[in-house]
């Protein structure tokens, strides 16, 4: 979208944002008028919604989500991490570290809430009932298909202590305010039915829409987060256009007015120790990047400095791989508790490429592609770890490499990684491998908040949700594999994609049925272990028999190694793909009938004797997720 004058731009958006493949979705506009006081940590609130019904039905309840509430002793957040603090996973508690039992012991100064003074629609109050971070809207007149309402609201909210992404005076970061899940924000209603998915633990899904957001705050406070400034000549601090005379009005807050066109959540944070840096990239977006420069003694400027330079480097290459960036800003903002991603920036706790690079891959998978993150997870965690993956790795060989170029010690440390895993996916797979043995795996459509452990959801959401992306291209072939995505970003951006909209993507671009793909390995816990049986020789050919040992089946590539120094690639498709992936590189390739599933073993045959042979392993690529790879070479004895 470079180089598109900004009104195309936008009419371009919201036409994306209706249309979608086979599929209505529900519109926002939100109007808020927020005046928070800095010295009660307390902020009051006016919320103008309007709702448009795109849906066939006739919606009688309307839901809320009230996140703040989950910061009170004896929340259903506080008492499931104490409950998860009791299982024992490895050497310690299973509890997630940034909440343990803190919520218990917050005092009354110290909880987070949010109060509905009043709510009407059309002008008409309407009844409510609060259920904790969920509030129940029981409509005196429903709302009928393909209308829009107007719900005006009075809240007023106290912002907890930070403990779970929001919150203030964070002792980690020096951060006052992280504003994360800070608004009463409308449920999702979908072709599914309402998703009033309470805040347990983690894990989001929003309408999409446009933003306006007015921030009343004292005026020693610096701003960031998600839209564009609309006041910048008044506010300064470095938003201001080049040249440009900043005046403030004479009083003690400020105002601070952004808008955010085409997005489903809004995010902010501010500090008065906030040190502002910015990166105007050609006819692309402007890199904002504010930290508490007192953190830390103050040794981060360093630091924070490369990731602002770092997110210009590898753009090119996001782009290029996963689709243009579609907004004129993005801010990476000290604050949270880890790394946290929102539409148009991320709250970092420190200045990490690696977490930086994976919040801004969040822009695509979640952001812009906007799954329900409590059904798919994966989706969101495992697609955006994958994606981190390979952006680390165009850094490393663009500037890490380079800036240690004369340190061969560094050098080879940067590089050695285990050789029985892909190189630039290792942590994923071994992650994975780790979640199988430990006895802990739930199936990939577990909902977010009810994995038995938080061990089991962060392997199988992060890891194996990045493995099914690279084990992917071992089955449809990595060129085609990145075809999926880009497709996936050309049909799916700003709409709401499940797993079978990735699928039918998956399957068109590759020629190839990938059910069983999804079966397997989304659905189930069944496992993948692929060994060599035994080879022998009948007139003058050489005859290998595989065997199926895990209860997944996959296809396989069977590299053949000569003593003549030469190499043949076995290629046996598996019988549920009805097609076979191209040959991804110039070794010479034998396509063998598909393997069924239902036969245990496969003998296939070659037109070498086996004194010729040196050695022969299945996946050399080691793209397969084979959770027992011992078996899967074999070196000719004397050969």
């Amino acid at each position: 979208m470079r180089g598109v004058p900004i009104f195309l731009v936008l009419i371009t958006i919201a036409t994306v944002g209706f249309a979608q493949p086979d599929r209505w979705q529900q519109r926002v506009k939100y109007t808020m008028d927020v005046n928070v006081d800095v010295t009660t940590n307390r902020f009051t609130g006016k919320q103008i919604l309007q709702y448009t019904n795109n849906s066939p039905d006739t919606l009688t309840k309307l839901f809320y989500h009230l996140y703040f509430n989950a910061f009170q002793p004896n929340s259903m957040m506080d008492e499931r991490s104490r409950e998860l603090g009791k299982t024992r996973v490895g050497r310690g508690q299973d509890w997630d570290s940034r909440v343990r039992d803190r919520i218990v012991n917050l005092k009354p100064d110290e909880i987070g809430y949010q109060k509905i003074l009043s709510l009407k629609m059309n002008g008409v109050s309407q009844p409510y009932d609060i259920q904790e971070t969920i509030l129940v809207v029981n409509l005196v007149k429903p709302i009928l298909p393909k209308t829009t309402v107007s719900l005006d609201m009075n809240f007023e909210a106290q912002i907890p202590v930070q403990i779970r992404r929001n919150g203030r005076d964070n002792p980690q970061t020096g951060v006052k305010y992280s504003m994360s899940q800070w608004y009463p924000k409308l449920c999702e209603y979908d072709y599914e039915g309402w998703h009033p998915t309470p805040y347990i633990a983690r894990e989001f899904y929003g309408v999409w829409g446009d933003y306006d957001v007015k921030i009343t705050i004292d005026k020693s406070y610096i701003l960031g987060g998600t839209g564009y400034l609309q006041n910048a000549a008044q506010i300064g601090y470095g938003y201001e256009a080049e040249g440009q005379k900043v005046t403030r009005p004479a009083t003690t807050n400020l105002t601070w007015h952004f808008q955010a066109p085409n997005v489903h959540d809004f995010m902010w944070a501010a500090d008065p120790e906030y040190k502002h840096l910015v990166r105007k990239i050609p006819n692309g977006p402007t890199i904002h990047v504010l930290y508490n420069y007192k953190a830390n003694d103050g040794r981060n400027d360093t630091l924070w400095n490369d990731v602002a330079d770092a997110a210009v480097t590898v753009l090119p290459f996001i782009e290029k791989n996963f689709g243009a960036y579609p907004y004129k800003q993005y801010s990476f903002i000290h604050g949270g508790d880890g790394g946290m991603e929102y539409p148009m920036g991320t709250l970092l706790s420190g200045p990490s490429l690696g977490t930086a690079f994976h919040e801004w891959m969040h822009t695509w998978y979640q952001m812009l592609m906007g799954t329900n993150e409590s059904l798919y997870a994966w989706m969101d965690e495992g697609f955006t770890d994958w994606a981190t993956h390979l952006v680390s790795a165009y850094y490393r060989d663009n500037v890490t490499r380079k800036k240690i170029a004369s340190n061969p010690v560094a050098l080879k440390r940067m590089d050695s990684v285990s050789g029985l895993l892909p190189k630039d996916h290792y942590g994923s797979y071994g992650s994975y491998f780790s979640l199988v043995k430990s006895g802990l795996e739930e199936p990939l459509t577990t909902h977010a908040d009810h994995f038995n452990t938080n061990s089991a959801y962060g392997a199988a959401a992060y890891s194996k949700g990045a493995v099914f992306l690279e084990q992917l291209g071992y089955i449809v072939g990595a060129p085609v594999r990145d075809k999926i995505l880009l497709e996936y970003y050309r049909q799916w951006r700003f709409k709401h994609p499940n797993v079978n909209d990735f699928m039918r993507i998956a399957e068109k671009q590759s020629g190839m049925k990938l059910d069983w793909y999804k079966e397997y390995f989304v659905n189930s816990t069944k496992t993948i272990d692929y060994g060599i049986d035994s080879l022998w020789e009948e007139g003058g050919k050489s005859k290998i028999r595989l065997r199926r040992i895990g209860k997944m089946p996959m296809p396989l590539d069977v590299t053949l190694e000569f003593k003549d120094g030469t190499k043949q690639l076995c290629y046996i498709p598996q019988y549920h793909m009805f097609g076979a992936k191209a040959a991804e590189d110039k070794t010479p390739r034998t396509v063998y009938a598909p393997w069924k599933w239902t036969h245990p073993e496969y003998i296939f045959e070659i037109d070498r004797r086996l004194i010729d042979l040196k050695a022969l392993e299945i996946d050399a690529s080691r793209r397969m997720a084979d959770l027992e790879r011992g078996n899967n070479r074999l070196e000719i004895p004397g050969n």
